[in-house]
């Protein structure tokens, strides 16, 4: 049992660094666009959100590849996404966490309209085992720009 409390205190440790990360890592080509859109008041709500994906095997490359056009295209592309980050867990090279963050809530449901969303979803049907995703709220939402600013 004690094996089981430090594996999931673990697996909380690193999504809250994940999230901290992903969004130091997403501002380095989005922080112009982070001053101009982000929504931090609890009435606008950011929409933020850690994708859980298990690969299945002999479809990895072709996933990372399709994962990395979805994520560039949706940040280049679409005003409300702020951050599409997909990760590979080092230590289990089939589990992919993307960390998502979005506007609003209609900009995730343009999101999901795209072009480019729809391609990647049903390009990657028959490679995904699993998928979990794991809503979040930012627990200092006010201090997201200044992270972006240090970037």
């Amino acid at each position: 049992m004690y094996e089981d409390n430090k594996s999931g205190d673990m697996r909380k440790l690193f999504y809250l660094l994940a999230a901290v990360l992903m969004l130091i890592g997403c501002a380095k080509t989005n922080s112009e666009r982070m001053k101009q859109h982000l929504t931090l008041d609890s009435a606008g709500g950011l929409i933020t959100r850690i994708a859980e994906i298990e690969v299945n095997d002999g479809c990895l490359d072709a996933y990372l590849a399709a994962a990395h056009n979805v994520g560039t295209k949706s940040v280049e592309t679409e005003p409300g996404v702020i951050c599409i980050f997909p990760m590979q867990v080092k230590e289990q090279p089939n589990t992919i966490r993307i960390v998502e963050i979005y506007r609003n809530d209609e900009a995730y449901q343009a999101h999901l309209q795209t072009p480019h969303f729809l391609e990647y979803k049903q390009g990657t049907l028959h490679m995904v085992k699993s998928l979990r995703l794991v809503d979040t709220a930012p627990l200092a939402p006010e201090s997201m720009p200044l992270i972006f600013k240090k970037l």
